[in-house]
């Protein structure tokens, strides 16, 4: 019987150590979890930054596209008309030469047009 009385208390002692095991892992669990909720919200706020820094630059690079496009274009608005007002005071200078050079023009691709 003293063995019967020592395996209960064995047992007792094995509840109470297995209860303590419990209550560590439990404890560890929680404080997992809280590094875990900490850490998101600093992944969140770190992207929410990076997010916010890259649509900046976006903006930015946007404006940018948008003010070298207008200027692109104005400037071959103004080499266009540049062009046409030389081409307009070239047959008025020289029309003789005018009509000779479009009548080149129109063999060339007459001749071409034949192949």
């Amino acid at each position: 019987m003293a063995s019967f009385l020592q395996s209960g208390r064995h047992r007792r002692n094995g509840s109470a150590a297995l209860h303590s095991i419990e209550s560590t892992i439990e404890d560890q669990i929680a404080s997992l979890q809280d590094e875990i909720a900490s850490l998101t919200k600093l992944i969140g706020k770190g992207s929410r930054k990076q997010s916010e820094k890259l649509s900046a630059q976006a903006a930015s690079s946007y404006d940018d596209l948008i003010a070298s496009s207008e200027d692109l274009l104005r400037n071959l608005q103004d080499g266009y008309l540049r062009g046409a007002t030389e081409v307009r005071d070239t047959v008025r200078k020289h029309p003789v030469a005018t009509i000779g050079a479009a009548a080149a023009f129109g063999l060339v691709v007459a001749l071409l047009a034949r192949r």
